[in-house]
C-alpha cells in the first residue's frame, strides 16, 4: 500500500476517488501538514501588502509563530512601507518579541513572538 493509498484512507476516500493534485491545491488544506503532527509554533512566510495585514501580523505573533515578512510589495511606496514597519516594530517591542532584517535587497524581515530573541551578529569592519 503506497503513501497516497494511506493518505486516501485516512481522509475517508479510496485511491480511485482521490485526486491528489486537486487535494493539495484545495484552499481549505492550505495550512495542513499531512505528513507531520501539528506543531505548537510555526515559522511562516508572510507578505506585507496593505495596512490590513498589520492585524494579521499581530494575530500570528499572538499565536507564537515566527514570521518571515516580505515587504517587497511595498517597495514602490516607501513612506507606507516605513510607517507599517515602524508600527510592527512598536508592537514587537511591546510584546517583548524581536525584529531583524534578514535580507535588505529582497526585503525580508524576521519577527518573533514574546520571549523569542534573535542573535544579531554584525560583521566586524576591517
Amino acid at each position: 500500500m503506497g503513501l497516497f493509498d494511506k493518505l486516501g484512507k485516512s481522509l475517508g476516500a479510496s485511491s480511485k476517488d482521490l485526486n491528489i493534485e486537486e487535494y493539495m491545491n484545495a484552499a481549505e488544506i492550505e495550512d495542513v501538514d499531512v505528513l507531520n503532527e501539528p506543531a505548537d509554533f510555526y515559522v511562516k512566510p508572510f507578505e506585507l501588502q496593505e495596512e490590513s495585514d498589520l492585524q494579521k501580523v499581530e494575530e500570528e505573533l499572538q499565536k507564537k509563530n515566527i514570521l518571515l515578512l516580505n515587504v517587497m510589495a511595498l517597495s514602490k511606496r516607501p513612506n507606507t512601507r516605513d510607517s507599517m514597519i515602524n508600527t510592527i516594530k512598536e508592537y514587537v517591542q511591546k510584546i517583548n518579541g524581536d525584529i531583524a532584517i534578514l535580507d535588505r535587497e529582497k526585503g525580508i524581515i524576521m519577527l518573533t513572538p514574546t520571549k523569542v530573541k534573535i542573535v544579531k551578529n554584525r560583521k566586524a569592519k576591517q
